[in-house]
Order: C-alpha cells, then sequence, then structure tokens
C-alpha cells in the first residue's frame, strides 16, 4: 500500500496482530531461593544481610571496541529472540564508551541495547540499530517488547530503521542521520514512544498509525496516519489536527528522564536523571547531564530464582534492585517503603505474582523510580498487578514525585493470565511516563473469560501526568481517572477484539465502556492527542457509543480526540460523550474532535 495510506486489518476472522500459529507455551515455574533457616535450637535467628553489587548475570553482554567477535554475539542473541515473542529468552546488550564499527545489532523480543556512556555521543556506532518484520511477512504490529538507549549512529545507508510497535521505546540516542519507523516494505505498524532524543536528519513514520515524541530534537518530521503527538521537541511540525494529525505542545509539563546504567572508571553506576519542568530538548546536550548517581554497591543486583521475600528484605536494608534479565515469579509483593528507591530492570526483566498477588506496591513516599521491567499475569486472578501509593494517599509529591518509566503489564500470551485491575495510581503527582498495558489479543491462554481483565489503568490520584499511555483490549474500562488535575499527553488504546456479543460489553444503559473514562464528580481534567480503535472481529456488529466519557464542565477539557472503526469490524456513534460524528462502513476513517467541550 502507499506509504501514507492508513493502515487496515488484513483478515476479520484473525485479528489485526494475526495470532501466530506456534505460540510459545507458558512461563515455566523457577525455584524461590529459600530463606536463611532458623537456628537448631529453633530460636529465629535474624537473616543475614545482603550485599549490594556483583556482577550481572549470564544475559547481559558488555562489550568494549576491543571486543572481538560482536557482530557474531549480536547475530547469536537476535537468532535467539527474532520471534520469540512469548518466549522467556531475557538479553541486556551494553556498550562500554568508545567507537565501533561495522555492526548492524539487529534487535528481537525482549532485547535491550545500550551505551554505557553519561551522553550518548559517549559511545558512537559506525552501523545500525535495526528492527523490521521480516519474522512476521513485513507487518510491524507485533514488534513488542525491545528498547535502545543512549547510543550515538551513524547509519551505514544515513537513515537508521526502528520499525516498531507498543513497549519498545527509543531514548536518550543520537541518530546522525535520518530514523524511518515503518519496515521495509512499507508495512503496516502501530508505535510507538522517542524520548530525550536528537535525530540529526528526518524522522519517517511512513505506514506508523501513531507516534510519540518527547523532549527532542529532530531535522525535520514526514508525515502521519492517525495521531503523531509532540511535547517538547525541537523541529517538530506545527500543530494542524485533524489535517496533518499533529498534535504538539511546545513543552512537557514536567519530566524526569528513566534512570540508566553507565561506568564511570572500572564501576558500574546508576545515573539518576533529575525533575524538569516545562520541558523542550535533550537533557544531554551540553556536557554532563543533571542528576544524581548511585553506585552499583547501592543496589542488589537480582538474579531469576531469587524470592520475593529476599526482594524485600534487599529494600528493607536500604539497598534499591537491579533486575537482571530473566523471569522472577513472586509468591508475595515487591513492597517499596522507602523515599527515592530505584527499581530499574535489565532486558525486560519480567514479574511473575503467582497466586493471586499483587506484584509491586509503592508507599505514599518521595521520589520513587520504577523503570524497565515487565510484570505478566499469573493464572489466578490478582486484584491489582501494580500499586502505586495506598488507597487514600494524600501526601503532596510535588517537589520529588514517583516516576513509572517503561513500565509494561500484560495479561495472558505467553499462558493464562488474569487481573481485575492491572495498574493503579493512587499517590499523587505521579508522573507515568510511556506504558503499554495489554489484554493480549493473541498468543495462549486467550479469550474473553480466558485472560479476564476489567480495567487497564485506574487513577485515583490528583495530580496524576500521564505522558504516552497506551492501553488495550480491556474487559471494561481502559482507563479510568478519578483524580483531580489529572493530564495525559498522548494516548493509544483498542477495545478488546473477542466482545462475542452486544451485550458482554454493556455498560447499563451506554452500549460499551468507553476506552478513556474520567469520573463524573472530576473538575479539572486535561488530554491531548488520544485515540481509540475498535475491531470487533467476534461479532462485527458491536456499537461503542463513544470512545471517551467525561463530565461536561469547563474544567474538563480534551484537544485533538480520534476514533477508528479498523474495516467496519464495530462502530463508534461518537467521539466523547454525545460529541464527534460515527464512524462508518468499511473506510478505517477517523472521526475526530478538535476541542472539547
Amino acid at each position: 500500500m502507499p506509504p501514507s495510506s492508513p493502515t487496515s486489518p488484513s483478515s476479520p476472522s484473525v485479528g489485526r496482530r494475526t495470532v501466530l500459529g506456534a505460540a510459545a507455551a507458558a512461563v515455566p515455574v523457577l525455584a524461590g531461593a529459600a530463606a536463611p533457616a532458623g537456628a537448631a535450637t529453633g530460636r529465629r535467628r535474624s537473616p543475614r544481610a545482603l550485599r549490594g553489587g556483583g556482577d550481572l548475570g549470564p544475559n547481559v553482554l558488555v562489550f568494549d571496541p576491543a571486543t572481538p567477535g560482536i557482530q557474531a554475539e549480536l547475530d547469536e542473541v537476535f537468532a535467539k529472540q527474532e520471534s520469540a515473542q512469548f518466549g522467556t529468552g531475557r538479553y541486556a546488550l551494553l556498550f562500554k564508551p568508545g567507537t565501533y564499527h561495522g555492526l548492524n545489532a539487529q534487535i528481537g523480543f525482549y532485547t535491550s541495547i545500550a551505551g554505557l556512556g553519561l551522553s550518548p555521543d559517549d559511545t558512537t556506532i559506525n552501523g545500525d540499530v535495526t528492527v523490521d518484520a521480516g519474522w512476521f511477512d513485513g507487518n510491524a504490529t507485533q514488534n513488542f517488547w525491545r528498547s535502545a538507549e543512549n547510543l550515538a549512529l551513524v547509519p551505514v545507508n544515513g537513515t537508521n530503521r526502528w520499525a516498531v510497535a507498543q513497549a519498545a521505546p527509543f531514548r536518550r540516542m543520537h541518530v546522525r542521520g535520518g530514523l524511518d519507523l515503518a519496515p521495509s516494505g512499507y508495512g503496516w505498524a502501530s508505535g510507538g514512544y522517542i524520548a530525550d532524543c536528537r535525530i540529526d536528519g528526518q524522522v519517517g513514520p511512513y505506514s506508523q498509525q501513531q507516534w510519540y515524541t518527547r523532549d527532542s530534537v529532530v531535522g525535520s518530521w514526514l508525515n502521519g496516519v492517525w495521531n503523531m503527538v509532540f511535547s517538547g521537541v525541537q523541529g517538530a511540525p506545527a500543530q494542524g489536527f485533524p489535517n496533518p494529525v499533529y498534535t504538539t505542545l511546545d513543552t512537557t509539563p514536567v519530566s524526569r528522564e528513566k534512570p540508566f546504567l553507565y561506568v564511570s572508571g572500572a564501576e558500574f553506576r546508576v545515573f539518576l536523571p533529575e525533575k524538569r519542568t516545562n520541558a523542550r530538548g535533550v537533557t544531554w546536550g551540553n556536557g554532563t547531564p543533571r542528576g544524581t548517581s548511585l553506585p552499583l554497591s547501592r543496589f542488589y543486583v537480582a538474579k531469576p530464582g531469587v524470592s520475593a521475600a529476599t526482594l524485600n528484605q534487599a529494600l528493607a536494608q536500604g539497598l534499591h534492585l537491579l533486575l537482571t534479565p530473566g523471569v522472577y515469579h513472586l509468591d508475595r509483593p515487591i513492597q517499596v517503603d522507602r523515599p527515592n528507591t530505584v527499581v530499574l530492570g535489565l532486558g525486560y526483566a519480567t514479574l511473575v505474582p503467582d497466586d493471586g498477588t499483587t506484584a509491586l506496591k509503592v508507599a505514599d513516599v518521595d521520589g520513587v523510580r520504577l523503570a524497565g521491567f515487565l510484570i505478566d499475569a499469573g493464572p489466578v486472578n490478582s486484584r491489582t498487578l501494580l500499586e502505586i501509593g495506598p488507597a487514600g494517599a494524600a501526601k503532596d509529591h510535588s517537589a520529588n514525585p514517583t516516576t513509572v518509566q517503561d513500565v509494561f503489564v500484560r495479561i495472558g500470551g505467553a499462558g493464562a493470565g488474569k487481573a481485575t485491575t492491572s495498574i493503579v495510581v493512587n499517590n499523587r503527582h505521579t508522573i507515568v511516563d510511556h506504558t503499554w498495558v495489554w489484554r493480549a489479543d493473541h498468543g495462549t491462554g486467550v479469550g474473553w473469560e480466558t485472560n479476564r481483565a476489567d480495567y487497564g489503568v485506574v487513577v485515583n490520584g490528583d495530580d496524576v501526568l500521564c505522558t504516552g499511555l497506551f492501553v488495550e483490549h480491556f474487559n471494561k474500562y481502559d482507563v479510568q481517572w478519578n483524580g483531580q488535575r489529572g493530564r495525559t499527553i498522548f494516548f493509544q488504546n483498542e477495545k478488546a477484539y473477542d466482545a462475542p456479543n452486544q451485550a458482554a460489553i454493556q455498560n447499563g444503559s451506554v452500549m460499551g465502556y468507553a476506552a478513556y473514562k474520567v469520573g463524573d464528580h472530576v473538575t479539572a481534567h486535561e488530554g491531548w492527542g488520544l485515540g481509540s480503535y475498535c475491531y470487533y472481529n467476534v461479532d462485527p456488529g458491536i456499537v461503542q457509543h463513544h470512545g471517551f466519557s467525561a463530565p461536561n464542565r469547563p474544567g474538563v477539557k480534551f484537544h485533538d480526540l480520534l476514533v477508528v472503526s479498523l474495516g467496519g469490524n464495530g462502530q463508534y456513534e461518537h467521539v466523547i460523550n454525545e460529541t464527534g460524528a460515527p464512524t462508518s462502513g468499511t473506510s478505517t476513517t477517523p472521526s475526530t474532535v478538535v476541542s472539547y467541550p
């Protein structure tokens, strides 16, 4: 199809993201580490203090410019991960500062590539960091769970290809050339996210349906299909929604970049960027970035097989957590009670709560940073998977908020999984910066009741900001926002494909649950660049009354909304409340509202 044409589903019988014929089996249970034994007399002794630091495990590959055979090692990892959408392999590819020549790092599932300098320009690859879609016949809509961070690239042909879908951040990168966001052949694509990057040349989305770019610098931006959103981006195209499809904010209200691993001399450290208000452009353009750092000795370096009790012991001792690549089974929540705690994952470290527990809970404290891991629901229903603050949390965290960055949630796909609500945000001033919360529409353990998940993200806390919010396929509300003065910059949603009939999604007298619901009592809320799509492939006759629901009052404001019926499989009657034209037919043409109310 022409590069600028809207994408459309190929087959209503199997869904836009075609079910893979050979999805991997459920993740195997890993043995938990035993707790320290009591004394022979039966008196319990205090557990031995845990040590910080240590090696990063076998699935973190660290290179320097003198390392022999780098390309062969990159190719070996890619061969394992290229099509392992629901496998258990997890990898981090780390490059020490210096200059590398002639590399093409192809990045597959659950693989992260990153430089280990304080600036991207400390680590230069004369070559490419490539994501394409050959494994899926040129369709990039399932290129999930991979990342690139903190590198400078000099692409071989002048343009680097990064054809990704959800949960595939491109952070803190300097591309000394152009960036192509579509697969070779310009097949379907459904992404994506860029932050704190400098792209010297042109960014070409081509067939990308939607994209969010934050606090970056671009030479130019070529096109858009449905929803291209920019905040704090130098060189961004001018506001134009709905034609062209650009939503452009001059600055980002509040941002704090993701923590990252780097080397200082012979030691690993973790850099913690400082908070910015009204941010614009990159954080690293003029010398050393602003922030603080911690030595690796302040982190408990976790390996797959460790118990939740041990992780909590480490936190209680005052250590931070570094989760090395792998799958971690939990019999109780990881409990973050201390202010300024960092929980950082490498290589898509994955938390699986067993027996219906919550994976991770944060207390009502300042400055927690959660980043770079995946939560995979277990086979027993969890009431929640991630809780940011307890119910009723009310402390002011404006000076030092909690940040949740590249933390992703999956229910089903890799095996049976259930959760009533995926993420609950109770703490005030929390920043959720890039998440994909996904009730699986393909893979194993998938069905209307099989991977039941009623709510994606529920925000109860006041003054919460979401930048880059992707939430898809939940049985009821995908996002339910109850807190005051909430803000969302960019939202991407698909309603659940597999609703069996109209009755299954009936919400009282309303046909269908809104993708994004603002509570009736809310007096102040604002959103920019929000889209919801429907693809009811079990019953294409289903009607969704609207994509967005909110109280009609002056303090609740929306800018640049759209709803899309993918190939006519289901329809929307309105965009928001009773406003906006219905979708119609099989044209896959958005219905838009520029301003509400």
